[in-house]
């Protein structure tokens, strides 16, 4: 790794239920740096879950303080920060983290992906009212966008523990 990253804060991006947050506070925890969750943020501004905000405030209101959230907390060091499935989608959000940050993306397949979707589709607003179809087609074109990165981890066979190792060993 060169040193260029040492000192910048990594971000991690994937497709939610990916294990950005937990691999993301395990790597904070060996790494001693601090851990952001960029939801949980905002959720946390807003006093409520984020599937609730898209509901009374809708999803441009999010994803505008979730794009000034993430400018405010990558000009920091030494954080491991979680951002959610889709604040990659904004170019400004993305280009910012690339210049800004060691971005890292969690990769997992559709196949494993689909294993964890009764977990995940209660919470995440993106899901609501949509077919596994629908969602596929949503994961397919998100991993374009996350091809943008500095490295990448397959986590389809690795525990939370061994990703966080992943992190490290990278920084």
């Amino acid at each position: 790794m060169g040193k260029e990253f040492k000192k910048k804060s990594i971000v991690l991006i994937g497709f939610m239920g990916a294990g950005k947050t937990t691999a993301g506070e395990l790597a904070a925890q060996k790494l001693n740096w601090g851990f952001i969750d960029i939801d949980q943020e905002i959720e946390k501004k807003f006093g409520m879950p984020t599937k609730e905000i898209f509901k009374k405030y809708g999803e441009e209101a999010f994803r505008t303080y979730e794009k000034n959230i993430i400018e405010l907390k990558t000009s920091e060091e030494g954080q491991v920060i979680s951002l959610g499935g889709g604040a990659f989608m904004n170019e400004v959000t993305r280009n910012t983290c690339l210049a800004n940050t060691v971005v890292i993306y969690l990769d997992i397949s559709w196949d494993a992906w689909k294993k964890r979707f009764e977990q995940l589709v209660d919470t995440r607003p993106v899901l609501q009212g949509r077919d596994l179809n629908e969602i596929e087609e949503l994961f397919s074109k998100r991993r374009i966008l996350y091809s943008h990165h500095h490295f990448h981890i397959l986590t389809d066979n690795l525990s939370p523990d061994e990703v966080a190792d992943e992190i490290v060993n990278f920084i």
